[in-house]
């Protein structure tokens, strides 16, 4: 197999190709990524100098770059790269547009061009956006209440017209929160985990009764696995681990876990258009593929939270900016 990971430097992305060269020695894996402000080098040192893993820095919205890389004959596409971050889309959405719409159209063109074999559109449960009881299955309407969402839907729903029209072989795999090492601290476990180890105030927008389900990441890269080798062409998969929580009770169990006091909480005004409630029925890939999650919240926490304590030098750089301006330098002119 010679695997493309677009977007593989960041948190999800450089998990997937960890998990890939470890549970497939024998597979390809080039990486495209642009390394924005979340794309980290550091994410993948371990593996960096093996001899089947490839960087290449380059935009998925940009032709020229994703028809050369295209030409030398991979099967098949994972594609990571989008802005993600609901807070940023809100400021300014442009960047999620060209991103997750703009770049997902140009992958989907050389897909085509170049006969790839499938091609794994990596979604988001927020596409489907709040509700209040039960779950949503792969044929729910879709109603993002986010720019970022509303991004993620359009390139799904382009993903579908384009297996529909060109018989792309597109699967959209659409999972719930993410969490694990590597990721930015933007996000709200490692912000959390960041902050308290820094003894600084921890926000919680609105009530922090926002519930979301939480699956390990490692779970999620079985899943896109499972997804890649097994499922059908054109179909939409769901991925979550049935492990709600509500934020404040995540925050509870963070701080306890740090041993950190719960007055470092800091309830701020939420933000607009901020979802309830997500949760996804995810039986149609247990029931077709096989696959279920095998972490509890409970259970990967704790190991999560330990992870940060041990790489504070990786979170403290980010959180500097100081390696954002170590890979420009390093990768100036090329």
């Amino acid at each position: 197999m010679k695997l493309l990971v677009t977007g593989g430097a960041g948190f999800i992305g450089s998990n997937f190709i960890r998990y890939i060269l470890r549970e497939h020695p024998r597979w390809d894996v080039t990486n495209l990524d642009k390394l924005t402000y979340a794309g980290n080098l550091e994410n993948l040192k371990d593996v960096q100098d093996g001899p089947n893993y490839y960087f290449i820095k380059g935009n998925i919205a940009d032709r020229e770059t994703v028809d050369e890389l295209l030409s030398h004959g991979f099967n098949c596409v994972v594609n990571f790269a989008a802005e993600s971050h609901v807070d940023r889309s809100i400021v300014d959405a442009s960047p999620f547009i060209l991103t997750n719409i703009k770049g997902t159209q140009v992958l989907l063109e050389g897909a085509n061009k170049h006969r790839l074999e499938k091609f794994i559109q990596v979604s988001t449960d927020e596409v489907y956006g709040s509700i209040d009881r039960g779950s949503y299955s792969e044929l729910s309407p879709l109603s993002p209440a986010s720019p970022y969402a509303a991004s993620k839907a359009s390139a799904d729903l382009l993903c579908l017209a384009y297996w529909k029209t060109y018989g792309t072989p597109v699967i959209v795999t659409r999972c719930t929160n993410n969490f694990g090492p590597y990721q930015f601290p933007e996000k709200l476990i490692p912000l959390v985990i960041t902050n308290a180890l820094e003894n600084k105030p921890v926000p919680v927008y609105g009530d922090g009764r926002n519930v979301r389900d939480w699956i390990y990441v490692l779970d999620h890269c079985r899943a896109i696995d499972a997804v890649m080798q097994r499922g059908q062409l054109g179909e939409i998969y769901n991925i979550g681990s049935g492990h709600e929580k509500t934020n404040l009770e995540l925050i509870h169990k963070l701080l306890e876990l740090l041993g950190k006091p719960e007055s470092l909480i800091q309830f701020v005004t939420d933000r607009p258009g901020h979802d309830r409630r997500y949760a996804l029925d995810s039986s149609k890939v247990a029931r077709e593929l096989g696959w279920q999650a095998t972490y509890s919240i409970e259970d990967a926490l704790p190991a999560v939270v330990d992870w940060y304590v041990k790489n504070e030098s990786w979170w403290r750089q980010i959180k500097s900016g100081e390696y954002v301006k170590y890979y420009e330098r390093m990768y100036s002119g090329r």
